[in-house]
């Protein structure tokens, strides 16, 4: 096993939701799953996973991810049993919870329970009301924008600690700071964003998927919510913009840290910004393993707990082809790249453009992240300086306005 272990999403619900995002590239994952009955990860292999998860860990510091569809929808107690054996497993290291929630569904009691546990809460939403709804609406095609805040209101009641996901989609790419100020209004001093690129068959595979692989040959196109490549690029340029020059040290931007961390020459901390990958895996509700959250496939089911041990799994040749392929498949005009040190080819999911000496592999987002990268590295070289000498990042406000 590495040094830092690996780490896994886990989806103790599998892809049942209560919202039926149009972008969601997760719920079609149940046609992969046509006997299943009862989406509720079991007793025995909660705590199979809990117990080998906490053991294949080289740190004394655990990180548990919970996603779904919509982890909120098993209820509290399914969560009071996770901590409960935790606790059991833990043999002396420190655990933490992470929820990645829509949180329609946080009341008091959930709210709550995250406090006194101290769960991490990540909640996904768009921007203002007429964003997030554009796709984020619910199985009647409503709204979800009101439930979601009531949400929010509950964890800042209870004083939970959350931060926000936002996927960066056809319509709200359009409106970068009307999304970044929102998201301040509403008192995330973390935001995620994500940029949604889903391609789509002319006609769905045998096992009902049309989403498909970035290594398919069949016909496919990419969706029309996915977000425009150069929409993207200026919709992190203008948000890092009005950061660097007024929120720096004040608002944490996921991506603008993991770009700091490369102009230090550290690795990445986020897996698409890595050289290689493979150390951030799923798990199904049924304690299936897949090799990556957005590689939930047949081609990619390394095992199940309950036969194969995690540490196994997570180490087997597969796995660690899969994670070599990022870099060993990157094309050359990526190679020669001046923000290859940034970039190193993003997710290998949205490589499936050809580059224009021919070459295969090519990312679809590659003209957005090439300008980003360029345009920020003036900031990142002062930041990354002022660190180096003892000084805080939050200087390059100065020079910024």
């Amino acid at each position: 096993m590495s040094a830092t272990g690996f780490h896994i999403m886990t989806k103790p619900i599998g892809p049942i939701c209560n919202l039926d995002c149009k972008y969601c590239f997760y719920l079609e994952k149940e046609s992969l799953y046509p006997t299943t009955s009862r989406w509720q990860m079991s007793p025995e292999v909660l705590e199979r996973y809990i117990q080998q998860y906490i053991a294949a860990q080289p740190h004394n510091e655990v990180h548990f991810a919970w996603q779904g569809g919509e982890p909120t929808l098993l209820g509290v107690d399914f969560f009071r049993a996770v901590v409960a054996l935790q606790a059991r497993h833990a043999n002396g290291k420190s655990i933490h919870n992470a929820l990645q929630t829509n949180a329609t569904l946080i009341d008091n009691q959930w709210a709550s329970f995250f406090a006194e546990h101290s769960f991490l809460v990540g909640v996904s939403i768009d921007g203002p009301r007429e964003l997030h709804d554009h796709y984020r609406v619910d199985k009647g095609n409503a709204s979800t924008f009101d439930r979601v805040l009531r949400g929010i209101a509950r964890l800042r009641e209870h004083s939970v600690d959350f931060n926000t996901l936002t996927v960066v989609n056809r319509q709200n790419s359009q409106h970068p700071l009307d999304v970044y100020r929102f998201l301040k209004d509403i008192g995330s001093g973390f935001m995620q964003f994500i940029p949604v690129v889903e391609r789509q068959s002319a006609a769905p595979a045998s096992n009902g998927l049309t989403l498909i692989q970035p290594h398919s040959a069949a016909p496919a196109s990419v969706t029309d919510w996915s977000v425009e490549p150069h929409v993207y690029g200026n919709f992190l340029i203008q948000i890092f913009d009005e950061w660097v020059r007024h929120d720096v040290a004040r608002t944490f931007v996921q991506l603008f840290d993991v770009a700091l961390e490369s102009w230090l020459g550290l690795d990445a901390s986020l897996c698409v910004f890595r050289e290689t990958c493979g150390s951030a895996l799923a798990m199904e509700h049924n304690g299936d393993l897949y090799s990556c959250d957005h590689y939930v496939y047949p081609e990619n089911l390394l095992g199940n707990v309950m036969t194969t041990a995690l540490e196994q799994m997570a180490n087997s040749p597969a796995q660690q082809k899969f994670g070599l392929d990022k870099r060993d498949s990157l094309p050359r005009m990526c190679r020669e790249c001046d923000v290859r040190f940034a970039c190193n080819g993003e997710c290998p999911k949205h490589r499936f453009l050809t580059a224009p000496d021919g070459e295969l592999g090519l990312n679809y987002l590659c003209t957005g992240y090439m300008a980003f990268f360029r345009h920020i590295d003036p900031y990142m070289q002062f930041m990354a300086a002022e660190l180096r000498a003892g000084r805080p990042p939050a200087n390059v406000m100065r020079i910024a306005n």
